[in-house]
């Protein structure tokens, strides 16, 4: 399926816009791994697997940001540290819950497997307590082959179980099935955000987390830090 943004957007978490960047998406030509500082806000909130879905936040949440990402998107990682922060500061808040959709449409695309060995690593972090963390580093090594090798950076993660997991691809069903949903969707790319429903923050506004939150605020999430 044709993938329409080299510069677009979802978080950890992963949210933002980049200004100036326009209306773009990550394709086989754009993947590049440049490692970048992520924000934590996310993590130590409540993260649950509901079916192929990875969801951070109060379930009690007023409204729902789904996000699609694919870990080997570099705009993914732009939107994580800049949109993904205002995003997560929401959820922080208790105004979003996040929705995750992990991709891994990239590998058919860029050749490998690291989208869909870096997805089951992430669907296993859950269960180690340790998502937010992990997805961010992750985006930052640009979706590496080795996910036992980013978990090393990531406190707490490595284990019997999560390695064992990792090893084995315990989760390639749920992969698929993450990917099945991306297919279906119709979003044409990531990283793309949904709120509700619609999507929002369409170009730069998704790589910058002041702008970011004022399209959550216009979208009608009360109470956005730092707006």
């Amino acid at each position: 399926m044709p993938v329409r943004r080299s510069v677009r957007a979802v978080v950890a978490l992963a949210a933002a816009g980049v200004v100036g960047l326009g209306a773009a998406g990550c394709s086989a030509s754009s993947v590049a791994s440049s490692p970048a500082s992520f924000s934590t806000a996310a993590a130590g909130l409540t993260t649950v697997v509901e079916g192929p879905r990875i969801v951070v936040g109060d379930a009690a949440a007023p409204h729902t940001a789904t996000v699609f990402l694919d870990p080997r998107c570099s705009y993914c990682a732009k939107f994580e540290e800049s949109g993904g922060v205002a995003l997560a500061e929401a959820a922080a808040a208790g105004k979003v819950r996040i929705s995750y959709v992990v991709a891994s449409f990239l590998d058919a695309r860029s050749g490998g497997t690291a989208s869909a060995r870096s997805a089951n690593a992430l669907r296993a972090s859950v269960e180690a307590g340790r998502f937010a963390e992990f997805q961010a580093a992750v985006l930052a090594s640009g979706g590496a082959e080795d996910p036992l090798r980013v978990a090393d950076g990531v406190e707490g993660l490595r284990g019997a179980e999560f390695d064992r997991a990792v090893r084995e691809e315990s989760y390639r069903d749920w992969v698929a099935s993450a990917e099945r949903v991306f297919e279906e969707s119709g979003v044409g790319g990531t990283p793309t955000v949904l709120l509700d429903g619609r999507e929002v923050g369409v170009g730069g506004a998704l790589y910058d987390e002041a702008a970011f939150a004022r399209v959550l605020r216009d979208a009608g999430v009360s109470g956005v830090p730092g707006v």
